[in-house]
């Protein structure tokens, strides 16, 4: 009777060791795979989102309104945990002193450049505009405002400026109206002698035509152009299309023939239906305005985008930044998916600490 109290004793004590080594196993399994995935949102809010990969650190920054500010982590799945500075902001009045959209910082010649669209308080007179900066560290140094970007001959409404290097020249992409009345906003390229003056004239190479671009006009909108160069070297352009007001936002894609001329319009395929749009089952509202960003270790490619959790939120503070990877179709397109569920986890990207 003693021995089989003995052994029933041994018997709950070796079952307890277990469940207690199981329970804590099963904890630290959590534990490594929260470590591992992420969810979307990264941030709460953030329309307009735009990230630089430079060295081992990523800058990020989107729409603040009155004032520009600038995230750095070396984790971009991890921002949240980085603390924004404002780096800028602007005078008390003069046409670039409000209703600030938009910024983008890159960095060309040894020097770091924010460009942003800004007016005086009527959106009519929105214009792009740049920053310069030498200091090695963006979120450190002086910021000087270098002036208005724009076509001499043709100044007139213009805002979402994207800045690439395309086969040894520099170039500028933007939103920008035909002239001075807000009846579509179309897609414009310009060639660069620096990085804040435009050599030359514009050229259009996108215009709101079809049904998917035209959702809740008038205005009919492209707007939020960025550049896009495949594993192969061929140059792409994604936009935005519809009204930031509809759910229906939605990417477009344009793309540069082999040998093409970006300069040169004809050069210019619109795909002819959206790339990236809303999923309600998602959670994703409005998706667009995009940028794109390379994994720590350069092994993935990313694209960074905002959208609405639920219908209806239109252009407002509901607009919050996601990111996710992305792969290459056969014929060298981008094949972004659908937008990744809210809340649902995610492998972090490659080479991510």
């Amino acid at each position: 009777m003693f021995r089989c109290l003995i052994f029933l004793l041994l018997i709950n004590f070796v079952f307890g060791i277990s469940l207690s080594i199981s329970k804590n196993a099963n904890a630290d399994n959590k534990t490594l795979n929260a470590f591992k995935t992420f969810k979307n949102p990264i941030l709460p809010h953030g329309a307009d989102p735009w990230v630089l990969k430079h060295g081992k650190h990523y800058f990020y920054t989107h729409t603040s309104g009155n004032k520009i500010t600038l995230y750095q982590t070396k984790a971009m799945s991890q921002i949240k945990d980085s603390k924004p500075e404002t780096i800028w902001t602007p005078p008390s009045s003069g046409m670039h002193s409000q209703q600030i959209w938009a910024p983008e910082i890159h960095y060309f010649d040894s020097k770091f450049y924010v460009y942003f669209a800004a007016d005086a308080g009527n959106n009519d007179d929105h214009r792009i505009y740049c920053l310069e900066n030498p200091s090695a560290d963006p979120m450190s140094g002086t910021w000087t405002f270098k002036g208005k970007v724009f076509d001499k001959e043709n100044d007139h409404w213009a805002i979402d400026v994207n800045v690439f290097d395309y086969q040894k020249s520099r170039y500028i992409l933007w939103s920008g109206w035909e002239g001075d009345v807000n009846v579509a906003q179309n897609i414009y390229i310009a060639k660069m002698s620096n990085p804040w003056t435009i050599e030359g004239r514009r050229v259009l190479i996108s215009k709101p035509e079809y049904n998917w671009e035209t959702v809740g006009a008038p205005p009919k909108v492209n707007e939020g152009p960025e550049a896009l160069i495949n594993p192969n070297g061929r140059l792409f352009v994604t936009y935005s299309a519809s009204g930031c007001w509809t759910d229906s936002y939605a990417l477009g894609l344009l793309s540069l023939k082999e040998g093409g001329n970006p300069l040169d319009a004809k050069d210019w395929t619109k795909i002819n239906h959206s790339v990236f749009s809303q999923d309600q089952a998602h959670g994703a509202f409005g998706t667009g305005h995009n940028g794109f960003f390379k994994s720590p270790d350069g092994k993935e490619d990313w694209i960074i985008y905002h959208a609405n959790p639920k219908a209806g939120q239109r252009c407002g503070d509901f607009r919050s930044p996601r990111i996710q990877k992305f792969t290459w179709n056969s014929d060298g397109t981008p094949n972004f998916g659908r937008p990744v569920a809210i809340d649902s986890p995610m492998e972090r990207p490659s080479g991510e600490e």
